[in-house]
């Protein structure tokens, strides 16, 4: 015992423990430390259980560090657990391998910035005891392979592999003929593992993990057909092929798998007739996802294929973006266990049955019909699905107003998605103004649904959001105090954009999680509370368009993650703060028509990843410093415009490759136009990669013939424009700039240029 105790003692030396986990870890009682667990009749450790189950403060509770050696002198442990923890930067140990008597080995974690990394160790294959192995890695990015999963062939007991994320693609086909060892593997899990269609083979000649229950191998690069053993494992309760691109996919041998009540076909390529025999054999369905799966004929067709079913269990349906049209058929209330249903991104239109409705009142959990052509009223009895908790009606042609009967039995609801196509908004119609619904919402997301005026009770009550998008809402007034006080702190996204808010905003923003901050298009006025620099975790800040005053606040510079600061359209004075440095994460600032002064700062040089700089309408003076095209080359848009900037135009400005959007009007630069501007390749090539597509409501100004004009992102990322109009600037106009063939807009205008244009412009 005293051996054991050493042993757990020398390994929790080379941990670090940042929230003492293992305080506990003292004494000589180690049978009650914590994540101990020893055998009742031989007091030996058995289990060692270091899971951290801290999602709320995860990076403070994860351990991380070194694996020690001294677990060898655990010879009984059988379950070791070290998941979700911070081991990121060090190889799983060989020395796993020499714990022989494990039956249980957990090694996962829930992204791949805190994993493991480097070659997953053949000496796993020593653990011939082993029942159940996790290596998973969630997220599309991993640092963990295999070149060879020949050892998993001496893992005969196994039952349970997880292999998520890990990059497979140099094992060739070992993988399949090592699972094909496995006799008693009941579940199979390498989703997102790049396994690609040359390394699986159409046939096996035997095949012994015939008591398979689970198989997930989505979001892979298999490209092949079907493989004929895929429909022998007729023991299979659930199959996941999601986000492949099988060759010529048909429907027609799954139903050999008669025992299937998972699968998920979610964009793998199938087209065409739904047979009915498919699901006349797949009566055992709970759960469907033919999303993106062209389906010929009507829903009518997809639901008579279930007519031969005696009983119906179907809970979870997904059809989106299947090209289905026309009326929603009554008869989609027959499937009376559904729990899940998601129509989204079709063309139904008229109105959602109300025979639906009734006939899933006391089942249904989801509810997605957004992306479709439904127009009409909402229907009232939506109120009456009791279970709901996800609701998502946007974009489509609503009409008509909301009323407390829409929400009246909605107790369970979190999510709410709801804005329309039409020009004429949504109304909340509420008969009482102190109406308090009975939910309470984790995410709320609404555009073109008018809420206000004034800032609505019922919004103020909702004190659990993490998750807060009410646009173009008609609110008004000022936002009530007691709501930013009351307001959940693990509020992560608040977007109150496109409103008629007015009045100062709190100087004190206590939200160490949130993400997005966007107060654009209002009417708040007073300065922008310092408060919001103490926000670590800000990725996002817009505050465009309203009536701010005073200096930007100085502390930015404790921004580590900020991407995107929009302040443009204020009355704000002073220069860009640099006495504390400048945030190196900017991607995009815009500072645009304010009444900012001084130089354009240096400190700006450190944003290496800079694309978008807009700081027209301003009184900045200077020349344009060097650094833009020598240390920060990424520029997609540099719009300096209506400044009181003067000197060369200089030439560093040719070492933009990817600028498309150039913007020097109304300034004072003098000399000549710089000859090498054919090296801005983007406008020469035509193509305009790297444009980071940040919110599809993202503005950018662009100014002809003395018109501002407003262009949103799928738009703007298409423009192409040099201004360099009503300058002082003399000579000729380059022949250089006639190999800018992508150019959309040219405008020299207003200088004291001299000689003839050039032909080929």
């Amino acid at each position: 015992m005293e051996e054991e105790r050493q042993a757990l003692l020398n390994f929790k030396q080379v941990l670090i423990d940042r929230s003492e986990r293992l305080s506990s870890w003292v004494g000589y009682q180690c049978c009650e430390w914590r994540g101990i667990s020893c055998n009742n009749h031989t007091g030996r450790i058995v289990r060692l259980d270091l899971r951290n189950w801290n999602y709320t403060k995860f990076n403070e509770s994860c351990l991380g560090g070194k694996l020690h050696p001294s677990l060898l002198g655990l010879k009984h442990l059988s379950y070791l657990d070290l998941s979700q923890n911070c081991f990121h930067g060090i190889h799983i140990p060989n020395f796993i391998g020499d714990l022989t008597s494990l039956r249980y080995l957990n090694l996962s974690y829930a992204s791949w910035s805190g994993s493991f990394v480097g070659e997953i160790p053949p000496s796993l294959g020593n653990l011939s005891n082993l029942n159940y192995l996790d290596l998973s890695v969630a997220g599309y990015i991993s640092d963990v392979y295999s070149k060879s999963l020949n050892w998993l062939s001496h893992l005969s007991s196994l039952k349970y592999l997880n292999l998520r994320g890990a990059n497979l693609n140099n094992t060739g086909v070992s993988w399949l003929h090592a699972v094909n060892m496995l006799p008693s593997l009941l579940e199979l899990r390498l989703s997102n593992c790049q396994i690609d269609g040359n390394q699986v083979p159409l046939s096996l000649p035997t095949i012994n993990f015939t008591s398979l229950l689970v198989l997930d191998v989505s979001y892979n690069h298999i490209n092949s057909s079907f493989p004929k053993w895929l429909f022998n494992l007729t023991s299979l309760t659930k199959l996941d092929l999601r986000w492949n691109l099988f060759l010529r996919p048909s429907l027609e041998e799954f139903v050999r798998l008669k025992a299937v009540e998972h699968l998920d076909l979610w964009g793998i390529g199938l087209k065409g007739q739904l047979l009915p025999k498919f699901f006349g054999n797949l009566c055992k369905l709970k759960s469907l996802d033919l999303s993106y799966y062209v389906i010929d004929g009507g829903i009518q067709d997809f639901l008579s294929g279930f007519s031969n079913c005696s009983s119906n269990r179907m809970e979870s349906l997904y059809l989106s973006g299947c090209g289905l049209e026309g009326e929603l058929p009554s008869s989609l209330g027959m499937l009376k266990s559904l729990q899940r249903l998601d129509l989204g991104n079709n063309s139904f239109r008229g109105s959602f049955p109300e025979s639906i409705i009734s006939n899933l009142s006391s089942s249904l959990k989801t509810l997605y019909l957004n992306d479709n052509l439904f127009n009409g009223p909402i229907p009232e009895s939506l109120g009456q699905l009791s279970q709901l908790v996800s609701l998502d009606l946007s974009y489509n042609s609503w009409e008509g107003s909301l009323k407390e009967a829409h929400f009246i039995n909605l107790t369970r609801l979190k999510y709410i998605r709801l804005t329309t196509n039409r020009h004429v908004p949504i109304i909340f119609n509420l008969t009482d103004y102190e109406w308090i619904p009975p939910f309470k919402l984790w995410s709320l997301f609404m555009d073109n649904c008018r809420v206000g005026p004034g800032f609505p009770v019922w919004l103020q009550s909702q004190t659990e959001l993490s998750y807060v998008k009410v646009m173009n809402a008609g609110i008004s007034g000022a936002i009530p105090q007691g709501w930013m006080s009351n307001i959940s702190s693990q509020i992560v996204s608040l977007d109150l954009s496109n409103n008629q808010i007015s009045g100062k905003l709190p100087l004190q923003f206590n939200f160490p999680y949130l993400l997005v901050i966007d107060f654009g298009h209002n009417q708040l006025d007073g300065i922008i509370p310092s408060s919001f620099c103490s926000i670590q975790s800000l990725y996002s800040l817009s505050l465009n368009n309203n009536q701010f005053s005073g200096e930007f606040p100085k502390e930015w510079s404790l921004w580590s993650h900020i991407f995107f600061v929009n302040v443009s359209n204020n009355n704000l004075t002073g220069e860009i703060p640099r006495s504390m440095g400048i945030p190196s994460s900017l991607y995009i600032l815009k500072m645009a028509n304010n009444q900012l002064s001084g130089e354009i700062p240096s400190a700006l040089q450190n944003c290496s990843i800079l694309r978008r700089l807009s700081l027209g309408g301003n009184n900045f003076t200077g020349s344009i410093p060097s650094w833009i095209g020598s240390k920060v080359s990424g520029f997609r848009v540099l719009q300096l415009r209506s400044n009181s900037l003067s000197g060369h135009i200089p030439h560093q400005l040719c070492s933009l490759p990817h600028l498309q959007f150039l913007d020097l009007g109304h300034n004072r630069f003098s000399g000549t136009i710089p000859k090498c501007l054919n090296n801005l390749t983007a406008l020469v090539s035509g193509l305009y990669n790297g444009w980071v597509i940040f919110s599809d409501f993202e503005e950018t100004t662009v100014t002809t013939k003395g018109r501002e004009s407003e262009y949103f992102t799928r738009q703007a990322m298409l423009l192409t424009v040099i201004d360099l109009s009503s300058n002082d600037l003399e000579g000729e106009i380059p022949e250089e700039i006639s190999s800018l063939v992508s150019l959309g807009t040219l405008n020299l205008s207003m200088n004291q240029l001299s000689g003839s244009i050039p032909s080929k412009i």
